[in-house]
């Protein structure tokens, strides 16, 4: 019999078909799950990357209820032109806090994985207020309301303790003082911002949306934002990284 003959098999039995197929892939899934089960982690830990503040995962909630992930990606390929326009290409330990993630799908808008301080908070404010003032052909809606919206401060630790059951590994101390955290990092005056930023080593503090309430311990909702947005791309330093030593 040919080897053509012996094909022919498959091609006029569809049954026979179906259940080579199904082998087939039985053992792909196999090779390619099995080792998932002996790996402690599928993720190289980079140094740098921590789990986001509580204002900085207040951002990341108001960005994922206007649907930002629609327009714009964060996941940078290792491709020439990406690489140049944007930077670094991303890395699998930049989202292992992220539940769930934000990679997107296409991009209206820019990448923003690398978003975080190439521009000033002022300009991210004026942007989110009034997208047309900035980028003359933008077509994004405007958000000016975030500024005027309080966010509720005691909520935050709900939502850490929701995302550590996800495997985020907030600590019960980070989680106690998730409502502190959050005004002390919108008022760089607090006492309580050597404390936010030993708990979370090289979170910054500043007035972000440039609420004039900060300093009462008011935080609104354009301040979270413009936190989250700044801290993309910021925990790993590129200068430093070496990837062929956290391929080791």
């Amino acid at each position: 019999m040919s080897l053509w003959n012996k094909h022919a098999i498959f091609e006029k039995n569809s049954i026979i078909l179906v259940i080579g197929i199904l082998i087939v892939v039985s053992i792909g899934g196999l090779v390619e799950i099995a080792p998932l089960f002996y790996l402690r982690s599928t993720i190289e830990r980079v140094q740098g990357v921590r789990p986001y503040t509580p204002l900085e995962l207040a951002g990341r909630n108001i960005y994922i209820r206007e649907g930002c992930y629609n327009c714009h990606s964060q996941m940078i390929r290792p491709l020439r032109d990406e690489v140049e326009r944007y930077g670094h290409y991303s890395l699998a330990a930049e989202s292992m806090f992220d539940k769930p993630f934000q990679w997107g799908s296409k991009r209206t808008g820019p990448d923003l994985a690398r978003v975080g301080g190439k521009y000033s908070d002022e300009w991210h404010v004026a942007h989110l207020a009034n997208p047309r003032a900035i980028v003359p052909q933008s077509i994004m809606p405007g958000y000016a309301f975030l500024a005027q919206a309080e966010v509720n401060v005691n909520l935050i630790a709900s939502d850490m303790v929701a995302n550590r059951r996800g495997g985020v590994p907030y600590s019960d101390e980070q989680i106690a003082n998730a409502a502190q955290d959050m005004r002390a990092q919108v008022n760089p005056d607090s006492d309580h911002v050597r404390a936010l930023q030993q708990r979370y080593p090289n979170a910054t503090a500043r007035n972000f949306g440039g609420n004039p309430a900060a300093a009462q311990g008011v935080v609104t909702e354009m301040d979270a934002l413009v936190a989250y947005l700044q801290v993309l791309g910021t925990m790993v330093d590129f200068k430093t990284y070496d990837a062929r030593a956290n391929m080791r």
